[in-house]
């Protein structure tokens, strides 16, 4: 008979190396990630819903949109490894609260700027911010879940960078059209610094793992970071999902505002639903394979076929852009929107093939790398847009980037091992 309070998940997890908390709290900070991903999409998507009006008043034209698109990722694309290696060294607990108001009170003052350069210096220190949110996650993750529980946490925290937009996008454009772009952008901003209050309460004191140490607790000697076939290949393959993505994120209220000549508040709801499709099927992929993984089959040909059919669904992005009515473009880009299934596996390949105490470090690497695609997605979609006067080309690349990325995840990427706590290195 157990003892009054005690919870024998608390033991489990202590005897499986990860942190020995409750069960119950620790899906309660996992909704806290999803919380803290949905604000840090809500926040990103003001941009790209206020972008038309924006660049009226700033007189803006399509490759000065994508310079403004793309600020952002400059800072956050450079800031993922130096974050990657705090996150594995340091206390998640003020360093994720810490980044959190920061990038929360950038956004809230973006509402004052006057100015181009304002604008991009902003969007900079956004980028700062926001640079925690991956590599902090799925490190919290990793202390968090054993390695055939991971899709589901992991697709879940993340699925509300998706819900953020899919909420985000009516939401804001609906507070522009009532309050103004400025009024929007600081209300959205300063209010959601709040999260930082529950985040604090609900965390344990010290939320990071032993550096140095392996899972099962033995010490583990010095060594460099694991570069190897599996980091690379995570790598290129993040790169080729996130360029799809961050086109995804840029440029279709955009789209549907110059090209269907939707309402803000219509394209809105329009590019709602493709963003909710994407949210849904992130914990739902990580979950399905979760849930084939217990019963016995093969980890990686699971996770690595999940990924891989989520992957070819980015075709539906060609289409979009021929069909003739607005409404027969957002079935395709509906049907674009399931790579989503993909999400949750990735984290977990990751999350099995880094040692664990580098985990964090290899996110920062991986997300380095997409992020990457998040500087050249909004810059060269604009470029070709400014050069044929069309969306085609784009969407076609963007589509064609991710077919690689199947080639990288099933090719470069080994063979998945969580038998052991240092699984890179086999």
């Amino acid at each position: 008979m157990n003892k009054p309070g005690h919870d024998p998940s608390v033991e489990r997890a202590s005897g499986a190396g990860i942190l020995p908390i409750s069960n119950s709290r620790r899906w309660i900070l996992v909704g806290l990630l999803f919380v803290a991903s949905f604000i840090n999409y809500l926040d990103r998507a003001t941009i790209s819903i206020a972008l038309p009006l924006i660049s009226i008043d700033l007189h803006l034209g399509p490759e000065i949109k994508g310079l403004v698109l793309s600020a952002f990722f400059w800072s956050y694309a450079l800031m993922q490894i130096p974050i990657g290696w705090c996150a594995d060294r340091w206390n998640l607990r003020w360093l994720y609260a810490g980044l959190f108001a920061v990038w929360s009170l950038a956004c809230g003052f973006t509402g004052f700027a006057g100015s181009l350069l304002v604008l991009i210096l902003l969007r900079i220190v956004l980028g700062v911010g926001e640079s925690i949110y991956l590599p902090g996650g799925t490190k919290v993750v990793s202390l968090l879940f054993p390695s055939a529980d991971r899709g589901l946490p992991s697709g879940l925290f993340d699925s509300g960078t998706r819900m953020g937009l899919a909420v985000g996008a009516p939401l804001i454009a609906a507070l522009i059209t009532f309050c103004g772009w400025r009024n929007m952008f600081m209300l959205v901003g300063f209010t959601s610094v709040l999260w930082v209050i529950p985040w604090l309460l609900a965390t344990p004191r010290y939320l990071q793992g032993a550096p140095g140490a392996r899972v099962d607790g033995s010490p583990s000697p010095r060594r460099v970071i694991h570069f190897n076939r599996n980091l690379l290949g995570i790598c290129l393959g993040f790169f080729c999902y996130d360029y799809y993505w961050y086109l995804f994120v840029t440029w279709i209220p955009d789209y549907l505002v110059t090209v269907r000549h939707l309402s803000l508040v219509r394209a809105g709801f329009y590019a709602a639903l493709p963003y909710l499709v994407f949210g849904v099927s992130q914990p739902l992929g990580g979950w399905i394979a979760d849930a084939l993984i217990r019963r016995g089959w093969n980890e990686t040909r699971t996770r690595k076929t999940m990924l891989g059919t989520a992957f070819l669904c980015g075709l539906m992005l060609i289409p979009a852009a021929l069909a003739r009515s607005p409404q027969g473009a957002l079935v395709f880009l509906v049907g674009g929107a399931f790579v989503g299934f993909a999400n949750g596996n990735m984290f977990a390949i990751l999350q099995t093939c880094a040692p664990h105490h580098e985990v964090g470090i290899w996110t920062g690497f991986e997300n380095f790398a997409g992020n990457i695609g998040g500087v050249l997605a909004p810059v060269a979609t604009g470029f070709l847009i400014a050069r044929t006067g069309s969306y085609l080309s784009g969407f076609t690349l963007a589509a064609g980037i991710l077919l690689a990325g199947i080639l990288a995840y099933g090719l470069v990427v080994g063979k998945l091992d969580s038998s052991s706590p240092d699984a890179s290195a086999r």
